[in-house]
């Protein structure tokens, strides 16, 4: 296609978005026809093979594909309702992959949807990426809180070494150096830098249980605090596997300083190229 075609037809799908409940949208009505059908009958059996597939991504179809009615004028001057979809950007991408691709309006569909739903994909996985490497930070601030509260009751950096290894063994019902080496994770690394988020918030609520009931309890010296520590990890678990979460089981996670280091690499690029906007 020739670049005056591809401004036009962006154009044309640009200019057809609308606002439906603060979800985007396209009017099917509209959008067969810049797809290159000639007849609404022909179009809809692409939108139905598009549901199927929104249906086997787990995807929820009355959401993507909304029906409604859409009124139109009539020669006398009156108008009539007549069926029409509203499509959310992922429909459209199912919808125009399940088109034509011979159709030069198809082809730049796929292509122009595919590039905005993956767009929608990156910040998606940016911000749960954000989520665990902040997740990973508050759990180190509330282990620091924790072993300034032990030594305060005779547990040295050993001792917190030992309690929370203990702890560990609780939740996962795996000794720490072997879960890491289940994972390929490093020796030397902390065995939650490659946690999943659900993980790393569960040791943080284990420990902050600890934190609160050592002081509530008035306990001192290894055993007592261990022993704590030891039950609050239990009941975590607990919780956990009533809802069908078995920790142990879950995926070992990207390390958290690669995702830390990535996610400053994309800031540092994108400031850059606002700078280079603005100029």
């Amino acid at each position: 296609m020739k670049t005056e075609e591809i401004k036009e037809l962006f154009s044309k799908f640009e200019s057809i978005v609308c606002d439906y409940n603060g979800v985007e949208c396209w009017s099917a009505r509209e959008l067969y026809k810049l797809l290159g059908y000639t007849q609404w009958r022909n179009f809809l059996p692409a939108v139905e093979k598009a549901k199927e597939a929104c249906k086997g991504a787990g995807e929820n179809i009355t959401y993507h594909f909304a029906d409604v009615r859409k009124m139109v004028d009539l020669g006398s001057g009156s108008q009539r309702p007549i069926d029409n979809i509203l499509l959310t950007r992922y429909a459209c991408y199912l919808v125009a992959q399940n088109g034509d691709s011979r159709k030069p309006e198809i082809a730049f569909a796929q292509n122009y949807f595919a590039v905005q739903t993956r767009r929608a994909e990156l910040i998606e996985k940016r911000l749960l990426d954000h989520e665990r490497v902040k997740a990973r930070a508050k759990l180190a601030e509330t282990e620091k809180i924790l072993s300034g509260v032990l030594y305060e009751r005779g547990i040295d950096s050993k001792g917190f070494a030992i309690i929370r290894s203990k702890g560990d063994k609780a939740l996962f019902r795996i000794d720490t150096k072997l879960l890491k080496r289940k994972w390929g994770a490093p020796d030397s690394r902390p065995l939650a830098d490659f946690l999943p988020t659900i993980s790393i918030k569960a040791k943080d609520l284990a420990a902050e249980m600890t934190s609160v009931n050592v002081q509530q309890k008035d306990l001192y010296g290894l055993s007592p605090i261990e022993q704590e520590h030891i039950e609050n990890n239990t009941a975590v678990r607990d919780m956990l596997i009533g809802r069908g979460i078995y920790p142990e089981q879950l995926p070992p996670a990207e390390d958290v300083r690669k995702v830390e280091r990535r996610l400053a690499k994309e800031d540092k690029k994108s400031l850059g190229d606002n700078k280079k906007t603005q100029k």
